[in-house]
């Protein structure tokens, strides 16, 4: 990849240890909900000829979800909630189409300041040889892993097909991933839940949701003041890397410039379910499960008043004159 190319942003950063999949080590940061590179798995060996010609003869008629976005930002946001939120602004448009159509519009592009990004669940519509790919992945390793500490069942299984710059702003999911890339490389800077403060996420009624309303790269620090408190971890991936995200720890993917390869990255998710919760609540909570506390008193919340726009106020409410500088006595 071309390093001239990565963005500079104004925080200093820590790197994702690089470990391979017989490194115990490895086991150890998963177990702990930490991020970690891990090599060596062959999880998507498979896929490693899954370029534009090879998905174009093998994908299949289905149709794909590809957005397009007038910038290089893909910011996620809900349709269904943004349609009944007169005052909001897609960020980028979202198209239903076959894969020869999304080549158009990847041709389109080198013409415009259009970008765009397939994001498409792997399903049933596929072509055979995907099929095969797909049922030799090293399922006995991913298998393993999730038994080993205690996720729930394979959600889906999400492929990433991006031009070289597009970026997926900082959110987070409520999900673990094992994050694998094909080809390219992409860039992952990672921020732990405890800095949850200092990443102000929109609402979570609003049609951005689990996204925070930071720019990384332009941060408005008279909106978002504590901003400046972050400290990230960072790697860089390439084919054959898998990266562990934890679930709730936030994270912006970039997708790097690459001398002499073709302009696009490849990449897969293994999405799961999270662990069940424990029989026993054990205090002090977890950075994530204070984020999960923190969703549900907002949702039930914006139920009981039957407005989530009155949230807000309410619990400026309950704080002011109460809790501010104030201990429990």
């Amino acid at each position: 990849f071309d390093s001239n190319s990565i963005n500079k942003y104004p925080f200093p950063s820590e790197q994702i240890p690089r470990l391979s999949v017989a490194d115990p080590e490895t086991y150890r940061l998963i177990k702990e909900s930490k991020p970690v590179i891990i090599t060596d798995t062959n999880l998507v060996g498979s896929a490693a000829k899954w370029d534009l010609n090879y998905l174009h003869e093998n994908l299949g008629k289905g149709l794909f979800y590809v957005y397009t976005s007038n910038t290089n930002k893909f910011k996620y946001y809900n349709s269904n909630r943004a349609e009944q939120c007169k005052s909001f602004v897609n960020p980028t448009e979202r198209h239903h189409v076959t894969f020869p159509q999304f080549l158009q519009m990847l041709k389109r592009c080198s013409c415009t300041d259009e970008k765009v990004y397939l994001q498409q669940i792997l399903n049933d519509t596929v072509g055979t040889n995907i099929v095969d790919d797909f049922l030799q992945f090293n399922w006995d390793w991913v298998n393993k892993c999730k038994a080993a500490f205690g996720w729930g069942q394979l959600s889906s299984n999400l492929l990433l097909i991006g031009l070289e710059g597009n970026i997926t702003p900082v959110h987070y999911d409520e999900q673990e991933n094992f994050f694998a890339q094909i080809s390219g490389y992409k860039r992952c800077i990672l921020f732990s839940p405890d800095q949850f403060d200092c990443l102000y996420p929109h609402p979570v009624a609003h049609p951005c949701d689990r996204q925070s309303q930071v720019d990384l790269s332009n941060p408005d620090y008279k909106r978002f003041p504590k901003f400046r408190n972050v400290r990230p971890t960072e790697a860089i991936v390439g084919p054959g890397d898998v990266l562990y995200i934890p679930m709730y720890w936030w994270h912006q993917i970039e997708s790097l410039l690459s001398r002499g390869l073709p302009p696009v990255t490849v990449s897969v998710n293994f999405w799961y379910k999270g662990s069940a919760l424990p029989d026993k609540i054990e205090y002090p909570l977890t950075p994530q499960q204070r984020v999960s506390v923190m969703r549900n008193v907002e949702k039930m919340l914006a139920a009981a008043l039957d407005d989530p726009d009155k949230v807000g106020g309410l619990l400026r409410s309950i704080v002011e004159g109460r809790y501010t500088d104030h201990a429990l006595s």
